[in-house]
């Protein structure tokens, strides 16, 4: 399940960044999307080789769920801390 959360938010940051990148407008995307693609593969192999071993490729659960949307938190706020330190559209410089 965590594979699915995290393949799905891999794929609307990726589009979100290109509509936002269209518009000029720079929310460092970019970072989330590489992050969230890297856990993304990193899953997928992980699935693949869990199911070469003879387990299920896609574990369907409660706590597979629940670990799904915990990774894309720790993603989101890595992604956070990004933004405040680059601060694209300078509004922590704005308000100091």
């Amino acid at each position: 399940m965590w594979l699915l959360v995290l393949g799905y938010a891999a794929v609307i940051t990726t589009v979100l960044w290109y509509v936002y990148r269209a518009r000029g407008e720079d929310l460092c995307l970019n970072y989330l999307s590489i992050i969230l693609w890297g856990a993304t593969v990193m899953f997928f192999i992980d699935s693949l080789y869990s199911y070469l071993n003879g387990e299920e490729f896609i574990e369907i659960s409660v706590d597979a769920a629940v670990l799904g949307f915990s990774l894309l938190l720790v993603a989101l706020v890595v992604w956070l801390f990004i933004l405040f330190l680059k601060d694209p559209k300078r509004v922590f410089r704005k308000a100091l």
